[in-house]
């Protein structure tokens, strides 16, 4: 009986903490309503001001957009803080200050000067980052690492013809896991400090860790290291890391200097990956994958779907495709366009997420199958239930509950209730 009673107080207080936890996070918010948007009870000036905002926002992604449109929309924008709020959410201020600018928009002076400073941040930390990212690619040259960087500065340098074009984020690069932790030691000489989310011991070669984030105290530098790209969760049987993208690598010029890049097939599904795993909630990474197909208008599709369903990415592909043509109206095959569109489970996907965009809060997508399994192919959705690793705890579920040692095990019940309200498929 003691040890039954043991159980139960323990129980009783996983379940208090668990509680304590979710209504700190989602205040006055239950479960069947999380999703729904906060200014649902706006005035109808607001919301005529909001629907402004979001069509401002989408205009800009459409080279089709003539510039009397966009100076039609910036002339009924009531109110530039929440223009300016929802454009950095979806990092798509450079975007908006190119395009307002070539338009020669009314702006209001105050609007103007707060936009082309957000501007002028961005050009600078952009900067800072092709130099940093430059000399972390000698350095790693220098002791013979390979290393792909990708998304970033390189990804405009290459897409957007400009390195400042797109958002400056932090310097993403992929390594060998070989080389793991020589790549670390170089950034720690580099001034960097190791910032593992979850881990208070870690070891940047434990092979379940297969992101380590850097960042440098004297500039604000972050740097983060890879050992391969994940959609949902590890796949055993499935490297997509440097052996994926690395033996057939191109190159690109930022700042003067021959940097390696991702070659365009690769990179057109890394980037849906990427979106999709973040069930594209930013209208930047829509943008991505548009850029990308303008830029590249004469890509292989029959090798990029030989690739897409050889690494399972195909749903992703197709989401990420259709995404891009239907929010920016990117220019698709129509053969392409035609395959995609046939899959109406993408299809339905699709139209939810560009329906809901620019929500606060992402309504969970119609249908019985969370959205982490429905982007996934048909292998890896039998790998996934077989195997249960889609129960299995990870990071994620460790960063929501902070429990003692002695009860990990109870992260088991963390993990599907944590996915039951959490909008991320991770």
């Amino acid at each position: 009986m003691g040890g039954l009673s043991t159980v139960n107080t323990t129980l009783r207080g996983f379940l208090a903490q668990f509680h304590s936890v979710y209504t700190d996070r989602y205040p006055a918010s239950p479960l069947h309503t999380m999703s729904s948007d906060p200014h649902q009870n706006a005035t109808p000036a607001e919301a005529a001001s909001r629907h402004a905002c979001f069509e401002l926002l989408r205009a800009i992604t459409r080279p089709s957009a003539a510039d009397a449109r966009i100076c039609e929309l910036a002339l009924r924008i009531s109110d530039w803080d929440e223009l300016l709020r929802v454009a950095s959410k979806h990092r798509v201020l450079p975007l908006l200050f190119s395009r307002l600018t070539e338009a020669d928009a009314p702006l209001p002076p105050e609007a103007r000067q707060r936009l082309n400073l957000q501007n002028q941040r961005n050009v600078f930390h952009c900067m800072a980052n092709t130099a940093e990212l430059i000399a972390i690619l000698d350095t790693f040259n220098v002791h013979t690492i390979p290393a792909m960087p990708f998304k970033g500065v390189v990804l405009a340098a290459s897409v957007y013809g400009d390195a400042s074009a797109r958002n400056a984020g932090d310097l993403d690069l992929l390594v060998y896991s070989r080389d793991l932790e020589r790549a670390t030691q170089l950034l720690l000489n580099r001034g960097y400090e190791l910032h593992p989310p979850i881990f208070t011991e870690p070891s940047p070669v434990n092979p379940e860790w297969y992101e380590s984030h850097f960042e440098r105290p004297r500039d604000g530098m972050v740097a983060e290291l890879r050992t391969r790209l994940e959609l949902v969760g590890p796949r055993s049987d499935r490297d997509l890391g440097m052996n994926w993208i690395w033996p057939r690598r191109c190159t690109a010029v930022l700042a003067g200097a021959t940097v390696p890049d991702i070659d365009p097939e690769t990179t057109l599904l890394m980037l849906c990956m990427h979106g999709s795993k973040h069930i594209w909630t930013r209208l930047a990474w829509i943008v991505d994958v548009a850029r990308l197909l303008a830029a590249r208008p004469h890509l292989n599709w029959q090798a990029i779907h030989r690739e897409a369903r050889r690494t399972g990415l195909w749903r992703t592909l197709a989401l990420g495709v259709l995404l891009a043509h239907r929010v920016t109206g990117a220019d698709v095959p129509q053969a392409e366009l035609r395959r995609f569109k046939s899959v109406r489970g993408v299809r339905v996907l699709a139209q939810h997420i560009d329906e809901n965009l620019f929500n606060s809060y992402l309504p969970k997508p119609p249908g019985f199958l969370p959205y982490a399994i429905r982007i996934l192919g048909i292998r890896d959705r039998l790998r996934l239930f077989f195997s249960l690793s889609i129960f299995r705890p990870n990071d994620h579920d460790r960063a929501f509950l902070a429990l003692p040692r002695p009860l990990h095990a109870l992260y088991y019940l963390v993990r599907p209730l944590r996915l039951l309200i959490d909008r991320s498929p991770r």
